[in-house]
């Protein structure tokens, strides 16, 4: 069996750069929306689903916003 190597996705042990991360964050967070909107749809939805899937994609987009400020600092003037 031959391993073959994806020079655009590091390997697990190896560091990811942050602009990587941030559109994995960004992907999720999407996606996320994307479903939360799909069963906000449904008549008979899981409200604690629901709930945790909201706080999942609060918690993405703060994790985004830190990312963000990480790849370009705030300059004080």
């Amino acid at each position: 069996m031959r391993m073959t190597v994806d020079k655009d996705h590091p390997a697990a042990n190896e560091p990811m750069p942050a602009q990587m991360r941030l559109s994995i964050l960004k992907d999720r967070h999407r996606a996320l929306d994307r479903e939360l909107i799909d069963l906000q749809l449904q008549p008979l939805a899981d409200q604690l689903h629901i709930r945790r899937l909201k706080r999942e994609k609060l918690r993405l987009r703060d994790a985004i916003e830190f990312l963000k400020n990480e790849i370009v600092p705030d300059i004080d003037a």
